[in-house]
């Protein structure tokens, strides 16, 4: 068979032969264009890219620093966590990625959904997310038997902190929480997802306890599942922390408080070392290390009872007749009383229009200032406030360091109130009248104070100095050695005459050791305490005397007791406060402080009976 020339080829079909052939080089063109733009352009891009998308760069979490009692034992630890992480770049359908995910975890594809928006943004192309921390053991085999189901969801093994105390000692410890904006743009070390102390010590020393971060570079296969890790850096520990806290003491002292609402913290007088930090109510931190749920933040915050509120610290309260220890030294050292002079109670006093009682409706009789402190005598104190006057009364009490923080370092300590005159007229823009005086001078009216404080004041008393509370001993590199050694520090020393602190001691003493003392229920056989009892009034409840159960609760005294022993060689002082009582400092108070006192000096015998065994 012949062929056709191009001269016998009709002209249309020449034409459109001609326009495919001119449409195959523009396509061709266009294609050359393409290349050159991605292979010259951007071929380092397009090179970063692609090796992002096979080799990955995954940081590896340090382990928080362990943090240990006196003794060594664990208060905080970390422990393994399986997390469930989503690279959205991995995955061709996200949504349905997370719907897969939601039914093998238990948890709504919206609550995965808001999490990553959440924890995701900001983050690099192809950076993973955690979508949920601390999987169980059903959900982690769940994922592993899923794996080719889940394209961009991997596991990965953190460290996460552990609480074995749970509510115990949780206001001195604090807690963990993934570092929030603002933390990670004031710090470069920190990357998204980190774990960061929030309050407490786990944020006083968070520089000590973080560590440093390692990361492994890994190669993945298309839906991001890792092969093989090609390079690894080391994490190195945080260091750990040796605290001055003795945790048999601690449970015995959160034994003794029980159910009730207060603080109970004992202390070193020689050193300043807290030995028991407990309060009531408390949280568990491991809520907040795992994350905590919407639900349980705000049953936290709304409880009416606020378990977040630490009560050493932060709780204000009218310290009542332990007050008196205060306004006993300033009358001796000012003169306006010896110890032999007698004032008669005859069970309250009048002064102006308001008639001031002293808490035993018949009186004391005529007592001295020993006798008035042994009986927590209202109307003696009332009557030497007068000569004393409110700013003479507030210079001895800032000398015991009420007034202001103590100094701990723990964030948010409150102060407390030692008023004055120029105090109210600064406050209130009034003057200070005289009958204020007689409530400031058994520990009402304005005046407030917070455990810790009285911890610190009654153990200036027993030892004439005052040290800055501590709560950490050393600091040690995760094999052991020591790189920071804490020593005590001496912020104030009591410039009262020696005959005058023997004198408020020997009456202390008499408070716990007398048939008549008002703490007697805190003797223990064969050591003399002294101590002070101390019944703060909540809301004034008018002329009538009322049993405490016929009060509502949210109006009963607060209880007050505060403690040191052995009187010669202090070795301990306690101060508790009993919120809401059901009785006085004397019968509710005073039991609870023998008991954190009775374990201490079993302690003692049991660890060979020295003051502090050697760890």
């Amino acid at each position: 068979m012949g062929t056709f020339s191009q001269r016998e080829l009709p002209t249309v079909i020449r034409r459109r032969l001609g326009v495919a052939f001119s449409l195959s080089l523009l396509a061709f063109a266009l294609l050359v264009a393409r290349l050159w733009y991605l292979q010259i352009l951007q071929g380092e891009e397009m090179r970063a890219m692609s090796e992002n998308n096979r080799i990955r760069l995954h940081r590896v979490q340090a382990t928080r620093g362990t943090v240990l009692d006196r003794y060594g034992r664990v208060l905080i630890d970390s422990r393994p966590s399986y997390d469930a992480v989503v690279v959205p770049e991995d995955t061709p359908r996200l949504d349905l990625l997370l719907e897969n995910l939601a039914q093998l975890i238990g948890q709504s594809a919206s609550e995965l959904g808001a999490t990553l928006g959440q924890r995701g943004g900001g983050r690099p192309p192809f950076g993973d997310v955690v979508v949920r921390r601390d999987l169980s053991r059903e959900e982690v085999i769940a994922l592993e038997t899923h794996q080719l189901e889940l394209p961009g969801v991997s596991l990965r093994i953190t460290p996460r902190r552990s609480y074995p105390l749970d509510t115990r000692l949780a206001h001195l410890l604090g807690y963990v929480g993934e570092a929030d904006p603002a933390e990670l743009a004031a710090d470069p070390r920190y990357d998204m997802g980190d774990l960061v102390g929030k309050v407490g010590l786990e944020k006083r020393w968070e520089s000590y306890l973080r560590g440093t971060n390692g990361g492994q570079q890994v190669e993945v296969d298309a839906v991001g599942r890792k092969l093989r890790v090609l390079r690894e850096v080391e994490e190195v520990p945080g260091h750990t922390l040796r605290l001055t806290i003795d945790l048999d003491l601690q449970n015995a002292a959160t034994a003794a408080l029980g159910d009730r609402d207060g603080s109970i913290v004992a202390l070193d007088p020689t050193t300043g070392e807290i030995l028991a930090f407990a309060n009531h109510p408390s949280f568990d931190p491991n809520l907040f290390a795992r994350g905590i749920r919407r639900d349980e933040w705000q049953g936290l915050s709304r409880d009416k009872h606020r378990p977040l509120n630490n009560r050493a610290i932060q709780g204000q309260y009218p310290p009542g007749s332990t007050f008196k220890i205060i306004v006993a030294t300033a009358a001796l050292e000012e003169g306006v009383v010896n110890p032999f002079t007698r004032i008669y109670c005859p069970g309250g006093v009048r002064f102006g229009n308001h008639y001031f009682r002293c808490w035993r409706k018949g009186g004391h009789g005529s007592v001295n200032l020993h006798q008035a402190l042994v009986q927590s005598c209202d109307s003696y104190f009332y009557q030497v406030s007068q000569r004393l006057g409110i700013d003479t009364i507030a210079r001895y009490a800032r000398q015991f360091g009420l007034g202001e923080p103590t100094g701990i370092d723990l964030e948010h300590e409150k102060g407390g109130t030692i008023p004055d005159s120029e105090w109210k007229q600064r406050r209130f823009k009034q003057p200070w009248y005289a009958g204020e005086t007689l409530s400031s001078a058994i520990g009402q009216g304005y005046v407030t104070a917070t455990p810790l404080q009285m911890a610190n004041a009654i153990a200036m008393t027993a030892v004439g100095k005052r040290f800055r509370p501590s709560f950490v001993r050393q600091v040690e590199t995760a094999n052991g050695q020591v790189v920071r050694q804490e020593a005590p520090q001496v912020v104030a020393e009591l410039s009262v005459r020696e005959t005058t602190l023997r004198q408020i001691r020997e009456a202390l003493r008499d408070v716990v050791g007398a048939k008549n003392g008002t703490g007697k229920k805190a003797r223990l056989p064969g050591i003399e305490v002294a101590g002070k009892t101390g019944t703060s009034q909540v809301v004034r409840l008018g002329v009538k005397r009322m049993k405490a159960s016929q009060v509502p609760w949210h109006h009963r005294d607060h209880a007050w007791f505060v403690a040191y022993a052995p009187v010669e060689a202090p070795e301990i002082a306690v101060a508790a406060i009993v919120e809401h009582a059901d009785g006085g400092g004397g019968a509710v108070a005073a039991p609870a402080v023998r008991e954190v006192l009775e374990a201490y000096f079993r302690l003692k015998r049991e660890r060979g009976g020295v003051k502090y065994a050697q760890n």
